[in-house]
């Protein structure tokens, strides 16, 4: 006996619309799973002084990272390459992701780029950026007519 099913031009157009998307989503790896850019794990916290960001690169040499800092964001990118077998050898599971990434933050207001320091140890990339002093509030001296001998009013900020 056979089952009939109602049309449902919605239904057709959703399951198009899934299937363009996985097809659109990249290439796929040999386990099936869609493949992904390459972006590292980022930690940041902030100290009394400071404001941190830590990056993991494990694999990543010092010379193959840059950090930029412009018009208040901070970029870091860098290349990790594929270490071990050669183009010869059969692979069997490939699950380390290699390549380049760039990822960008945005910096406190108010930061001076020079004062930005990083470091780079056992796979973690740390930069460390000091906060910028608070605006103090300056004393205005007010004059008539040029004369400065009236008083002066203080003011002090919110």
């Amino acid at each position: 006996m056979a089952t009939l099913v109602r049309w449902d031009p919605i239904r057709e157009v959703a399951t198009m619309q899934n299937e363009l998307s996985r097809l659109m989503n990249g290439l796929f790896e040999s386990n099936g799973r869609p493949s992904e850019a390459w972006v590292p794990a980022m930690d940041v916290w902030e100290t009394d002084d400071a404001v941190v960001y830590s990056f993991d690169l494990p694999g990543v040499p010092q010379d193959a990272i840059t950090v930029e800092a412009e018009d208040g964001a901070l970029t870091v990118s860098a290349t990790r390459r594929r270490s071990g077998a050669t183009k010869n050898d059969t692979v069997h599971r490939a699950e380390r992701r290699f390549g380049s990434f760039s990822r960008t933050v945005g910096l406190p207001q108010g930061v001076t780029e020079d004062t930005i320091a990083a470091s780079y140890a056992n796979g973690v990339l740390e930069i460390r950026v000091p906060k910028p002093e608070q605006s103090k509030p300056r004393r205005i001296e007010v004059t008539v007519d040029g004369s400065t001998s009236h008083p002066t009013i203080e003011g002090s900020a919110t």
